[in-house]
């Protein structure tokens, strides 16, 4: 039900958890960013995001759609349901729940926020849940955006940004969704982790193997 009306007010660059889009749509477009020349990147680490939302920023965010106050009254009980640890409920005064049917949505909903933020000062991003790379043309502008986005996010939306992470860097410097970027002969590259591609290897040679066997079998059975 609210799905619906919120898809037209997510940016075109957030691709998490939403229909007909995936991570790897949001590789293609950061390989479209670098290709263009937009190669120095501000890489946002929003520290414990699902775990640090704020309820009463949410439900002001989520007011300004939702004009029934019945099903924002459920959702408000929803994110103060509690949880589970060891056995024994705990209040749950911030954040909402991983794994809960509606946290997908409400986590876009949040960082909607700061998508907006970012186009309407022309910035060029790609954001899947709460995993977020600006794209610049320098180190100078990356820094600068950085900078000036850090109190937006802090103390307009009071969330917590991992301080300990080098933010700016060159795109060959920084991972997404596990993977990183190169350039070969003046074209993008998007290279896998290299223990998933250690898995794919022994996944191949396991298959390999069981083939083999399974053709043994079958002439050993003619």
């Amino acid at each position: 039900v609210l799905q619906p009306l919120y898809e037209p007010q997510f940016s075109p660059t957030s691709y998490g958890f939403r229909p007909h889009r995936s991570a790897h749509d949001g590789l293609l477009k950061c390989g479209e960013y670098i290709s263009a020349g937009y190669v120095f990147t501000v890489d946002m680490d929003l520290e414990k995001f699902f775990d640090t939302v704020s309820h009463s920023k949410l439900i002001e965010i989520l007011s300004r759609t939702i004009k029934d106050g019945r099903v924002i009254s459920l959702i408000h009980k929803y994110l103060n349901s509690g949880i589970l640890i060891g056995g024994k409920k705990e209040s749950s005064p911030v954040g909402v729940s991983q794994g809960g049917p509606l946290s997908p949505l409400l986590s876009n909903i949040m960082l909607n926020e700061l998508d907006k933020e970012l186009e309407k000062c022309g910035h060029l991003f790609v954001r899947y849940a709460d995993d977020l790379v600006i794209f610049c043309k320098s180190r100078r502008s990356a820094q600068c955006t950085l900078d000036n986005l850090l109190p937006f996010i802090e103390t307009k939306l009071f969330l917590k940004v991992n301080k300990e992470k080098p933010y700016v860097a060159y795109m060959r410097d920084i991972k997404f969704l596990s993977y990183a970027f190169g350039c070969c002969n003046g074209e993008w590259q998007v290279i896998p982790p290299y223990k998933r591609l250690c898995r794919m290897s022994v996944c191949f040679e396991l298959v390999t193997l069981l083939l083999r066997c399974t053709t043994i079998l079958c002439l050993k059975v003619n």
